[in-house]
């Protein structure tokens, strides 16, 4: 279903359209193309997976062993991807790699980081793109050249965020402290730092709204928080059930009216942040969500723990379900 003006109304009535299961453990991560109805998948399995979402049909999947599957985001082009690997870091050094999943082969290597990259991110307006590791650092890449263009080290695990307009990005990490960079001279230093006060947790994720007025937090002690962008102040924020050892994910809805996030109990929510409150709330049978992400141009999102959901309007335009999910429940 196309992307129509969002209300309430629409949101409550999200519900499961189609479900896929046979992934052999957990979803890693999950990432749209931005102009494509195409959504990609990393899993446990060392596979990545091509999703038609207007069709609601898997497409590609391919097996990449030696290195693994963890952090996975299309470049601009629809067959292209940069994955992170999990495997033979020391020994390699061959921490993102440059894929087609059109023929199933490796177009570069990135090499630099010393530890699982946690944070992955490609500009909006170029072919740069950054990457934020367990070593404690964020480096800046060029697609078309193996050479890192930059490297920042941090305190804490990072987490990294263009903007929609690929002008700045930012870095959020440990002690709640923000940072933000002009991408044409991030070498001069932040041009603003904003504290997220009381919560001195790790980030596990940062997004800007597609408006570039609001920042998007998620901890890992399980609290959401919405920044304003241009200021740093908290517009609003939620805690939810704790999740031992599977960070939860939050994401805006393409207008940035709305959040929506898993918890630890297995349920998912949906905020209305320009007046705070909660909108809709669903039962879902697939544990813990840890990948939540709402397409770019359409009105859907996905969810995935071992297993992934597409969320549509349960409006009679539903397409038939891939593989027919039982006990859905229906929205709250």
């Amino acid at each position: 279903m196309s992307l129509t003006e969002l209300d309430d109304g629409l949101i409550r009535r999200m519900a499961i359209g189609a479900v896929f299961s046979d992934f052999g453990g957990k979803i890693r991560s999950v990432g749209f193309h931005r102009t494509d109805d195409l959504l990609v998948t990393s899993n446990e399995d060392d596979s990545l997976r091509l999703f038609d979402i207007a069709n609601a049909k898997q497409v590609k999947i391919t097996y990449h062993k030696k290195h693994g599957t963890d952090r996975v985001c299309f470049t601009h082009h629809p067959s292209s991807l940069i994955c992170s690997s999990l495997y033979n870091l020391e020994s390699t050094g061959e921490s993102l790699r440059y894929l087609s999943m059109y023929d199933n082969r490796i177009l570069r290597y990135f090499k630099g980081h010393k530890d699982r990259v946690v944070s992955l991110c490609m500009s909006p307006i170029n072919d740069s793109f950054m990457s934020g590791s367990l070593d404690r650092s964020v480096r800046l890449w060029d697609l078309r050249v193996n050479a890192c263009q930059g490297i920042l080290h941090l305190r804490g695990r990072p987490a990294v965020a263009y903007d929609q307009q690929g002008l700045v990005f930012a870095i959020a990490m440990e002690g709640g402290a923000v940072k933000l960079f002009d991408s044409r001279c991030y070498d001069k230093g932040p041009f603003d730092t904003f504290l997220v006060g009381g919560d001195t947790a790790e980030v596990n994720d940062i997004k800007f709204s597609n408006d570039g007025k609001s920042m998007l937090l998620t901890t890992s002690n399980n609290n959401v928080y919405v920044l304003d962008a241009y200021h740093g102040e908290k517009k609003c924020g939620f805690s939810l059930e704790a999740s031992q050892g599977t960070p939860v994910e939050a994401t805006f809805t393409p207008d940035g009216k709305y959040v929506l996030s898993g918890s630890g109990d297995g349920t998912l929510h949906a905020w209305n942040i320009e007046n705070p409150s909660e909108v809709a709330r669903w039962e879902n049978n697939i544990g813990v969500v840890s990948c939540l992400k709402w397409a770019p141009r359409r009105a859907m999102f996905v969810a995935a723990s071992t297993v992934l959901t597409f969320w549509i309007p349960n409006d009679g335009e539903a397409p038939a379900p891939a593989d027919p999910p039982t006990d859905q429940q229906p929205p709250q």
